[in-house]
């Protein structure tokens, strides 16, 4: 689905969820580590959707990014005082069988970066979102997005390359 704009139908919202849904959850996971969580914060943002509480831009994904990540942080807010439990074990990586090992390893080394270059690479990556959507969605320039970018990987370089010795 190309661009949708307006207010939606529900076969809107189930052809977006379905198209959308994963990267949505794995980056709101990437952001509040725990995917129950983030299966919360994204059903919420599609709730709103089959409401009517919102209506999506031309561009439906950045827009679905940026309404998990205000989200995100309205979580935040309400929860700052609550202690999270340790779900380390629970993959939000959608790995090939036989594959999870290093889907978790990966998983890892992203909870290593700073917040918002794993927020630009997993925007990248996953969402496969350009640099001036990811801006958008982080409210930043886009060359400030290539640096993050661009750190982020190398990190993640030195992080993983452990993994590739094996």
């Amino acid at each position: 689905m190309a661009s949708v704009t307006g207010c939606l139908d529900r076969e809107d919202v189930a052809r977006l969820y379905a198209a959308h849904g994963a990267v949505l959850v794995g980056y709101a996971c990437s952001l509040l580590g725990d995917r129950m969580q983030a299966e919360d914060v994204v059903h919420h943002v599609f709730v709103r959707l089959l409401r009517g509480d919102v209506a999506v831009r031309e561009q439906p994904l950045p827009y679905l990014c940026q309404a998990v990540r205000n989200t995100v942080m309205n979580h935040w807010r309400k929860h700052a005082r609550e202690v999270a439990l340790d779900d380390s074990g629970a993959c939000w990586l959608e790995a090939p069988r036989g594959h999870e090992e290093t889907a978790l390893a990966i998983e890892r080394a992203l909870a290593e970066l700073p917040e918002d270059q794993r927020e630009v690479i997993v925007l990248k990556v996953w969402g496969q979102l350009s640099f001036q959507d990811i801006g958008e969605v982080l409210e930043t320039s886009s060359n400030t997005v290539a640096s993050r970018y661009r750190y982020g990987l190398a990190k993640l370089r030195n992080l993983l390359k452990p993994l590739g010795d094996e």
